[in-house]
């Protein structure tokens, strides 16, 4: 009444004019943070594609599975990739495609591959910039879920297989860990695994 106007709204106008923004802008800025990124690790057969739909479905997000960003990117399925250009050109290609989807800036549940782990910058850079979940299982579960979906690649003409992915896992075990969350897979129904996230992600 006096017109001095409100000297907080003042104030604000003040900060907002420092930083070279509106007061509307510094509001919704503050006020709404932006949802996560959630990105899933584990190697094949973890249920990173299974989980990530159902996760997806429920917190209304997209759900992004970052090979299928790369083979986009490369007009070239996984196979042919490694084929033609082999594993570091799939590494950079990946470091590359991952930064290209976490600049998109918008929430979402993101199937990672199972060697991003193995890649330091780029697994650093995931775990600045989404909250990260290990899908952790057996050897057998990863076997077995693998070859339910069709793929009997793994022990084709490779009678150690079991022998490689049991040290495979062993290795990659300790990347793994340092995920912000971890949720045992094996003997438990996806739903369950589901719910076990919701409480840990809230």
């Amino acid at each position: 009444e006096a017109g001095q106007g409100n000297i907080s709204v003042r104030r604000l106008a003040d900060v907002a004019q420092a930083l070279e923004t509106t007061p509307g802008a510094l509001l919704s800025s503050t006020d709404v943070p932006s949802p996560p990124v959630i990105a899933l690790l584990g190697l094949r057969g973890a249920g990173k594609t299974t989980i990530g739909r159902k996760l997806a479905k429920r917190r209304r997000v997209p759900f992004v599975e970052l090979d299928k960003k790369i083979e986009q990117a490369a007009d070239l399925s996984l196979g042919e990739l490694f084929t033609l250009h082999g594993e570091d050109y799939y590494r950079r290609l990946e470091r590359e495609v991952l930064q290209d989807v976490l600049s998109e800036g918008r929430p979402m549940i993101l199937a990672t591959g199972g060697g991003l782990v193995a890649s330091p910058d780029t697994f650093a850079m995931l775990r600045r910039s989404a909250t990260t979940v290990w899908l952790r299982a057996s050897p057998e579960d990863h076997w077995n879920r693998v070859v339910r979906q069709g793929d009997r690649r793994p022990m084709a003409d490779h009678p150690q297989a079991m022998a490689d992915l049991r040290s495979l896992l062993a290795t990659r075990e300790p990347l793994y860990a340092l995920a912000d969350h971890t949720v045992d897979t094996s003997s438990v129904s996806a739903n369950d695994v589901i719910e076990v996230l919701d409480r840990q992600l809230t």
